[in-house]
Formats: structure tokens, sequence, C-alpha cells
């Protein structure tokens, strides 16, 4: 494809995006860097940038394959993909099959306790509000989303832990949880945004357990580098 790479319209706390010379796609560029605690922690896991941007952009050609729409075009090189651009709606969408992290320390469930069905949970994107868990009650009334929009991404949600527990099985790894995000395209239609990796869900090995995700990094238990590593080397 080719398109021209122009001024930087947003950095975040693992991507920029840059604006293109088609209105209609932006490129993101996948960085080291790492966070946790809401910001509070800080630090690089090296390549990190290049296991999320492949593995996403993966996985995102899995769910479309699927009938899943994304925001994936096109993988420039190991940090750098094109990708629709879309008005993204504030709400973080959390889909549990696992107890853990904030779930088991609010609910009282020890960590590793499987549910008798997924859940669905959502967070009000807004870091000055460090990301509230709301309601989709709350999402009607502030206008974050129409009923019409909210039932679609939940029905998607649900569609898309169906079709990645099955691909990371096959890999032998469990999904415990994982966050989404969706975007409007200019005709209002919503597709998958963001990203799926272990950034932005828990993937524990299958067999033994051992986590292969960001909370190594969260929790001070190292190894994270070589995890982010692993769980490219097993899906692709």
């Amino acid at each position: 494809m080719n398109i021209e790479i122009r001024e930087q319209l947003y950095e975040g706390k693992a991507k920029q995006v840059f604006l293109t010379s088609d209105p209609e796609i932006v490129m993101v560029h996948y960085k080291d860097d790492a966070t946790a605690g809401d910001g509070a922690k800080k630090g690089t896991i090296r390549d990190k940038g290049v296991v999320n941007n492949k593995l996403s952009n993966a996985l995102m050609q899995k769910l479309e394959r699927e009938g899943i729409p994304t925001h994936y075009v096109e993988e420039l090189n190991d940090r750098d993909t094109l990708v629709k651009k879309v008005d993204i709606v504030p709400l973080e969408v959390i889909i549990r099959n696992v107890a853990a992290g904030s779930f088991s320390k609010r609910m009282g469930v020890p960590e590793g306790t499987e549910f008798k069905r997924p859940t669905i949970e959502f967070s009000y994107k807004n870091d000055d509000l460090h990301d509230p868990f709301i309601n989709s009650y709350y999402a009607l009334a502030l206008d974050l989303a129409t009923q019409e929009e909210i039932d679609t991404i939940v029905e998607m949600a649900f569609k898309i832990n169906d079709i990645l527990k099955d691909i990371l099985l096959k890999a032998n790894i469990r999904l415990i949880d994982f966050k989404l995000e969706f975007g409007r395209l200019p005709d209002g239609k919503i597709v998958l945004a963001d990203e799926i990796s272990p950034d932005t869900c828990r993937f524990w090995d299958a067999t033994t357990g051992a986590h292969l995700d960001k909370d190594l990094f969260r929790r001070d238990l190292g190894g994270e580098e070589d995890a982010y590593q692993e769980v490219m080397r097993r899906l692709l």
C-alpha cells in the first residue's frame, strides 16, 4: 500500500499513532515501554513492541476470518502497522473466564477459580478518572455509546472470547481474562480496535499455570521478556 506517514497524532503508554496521506488510515507504532498500577510503575520490556504488534495483527486477521470486523489494514514492519482510523468508544471491555487480578481482590474469589460462564464488565476509558468501573446504564446516561452499540460490543466480545480461547488452547495457553476496545468507522460501524497481546490479556500456561503476560512485570516476578517471546513462538 503506497501511503505516506505524516505527523504524530497521539502517544499513549504503549503506542504512538501517526496520521498518513490517507485520511481514513493511521499508522500505529508499538513501543517497548511498560506501565502498571495506573502508571505508577514504569519500565521497558525488551522487544515487547515487536511481540505485541505481530501477535495482535495475526490474531486480528484470524478474527476477521471468523467474521469479526477489526481496524487492521496492513503490517508494515516489526513495530508499525496501518489501521483504519476510528472514533474509539470510551469503554474498556473486560471479559473474564477465570478469577484473577482485580476481580479476585474486589470479589474475594481466589485466583484461578474458573467461572461457570464468562463475565463481562466495562470501565470508562478516562485516564484522569483512572478508568472507573461502570455498567451499561452509566454508559447510556453519559452518552458514551448507544444501546445498539453496547449490544453489538457485548455480542462481539463474547464471540471473540470463544474464538481466542480455542486458538490459544491449541498452543497450550489458557485465556484467563482480557481487555478489548472498539471503535466506530465513519459510517458508524463498530469494529475491534487497539490490540490483543500479553499487555492486554492474561495468558497462563495450560499445563503449569505459569504466567505468560504482563503480570510478571506488574508483580515483579521477572521473566517477562522470555514469556512474551514464548507466547509469540507458540502462536506464530
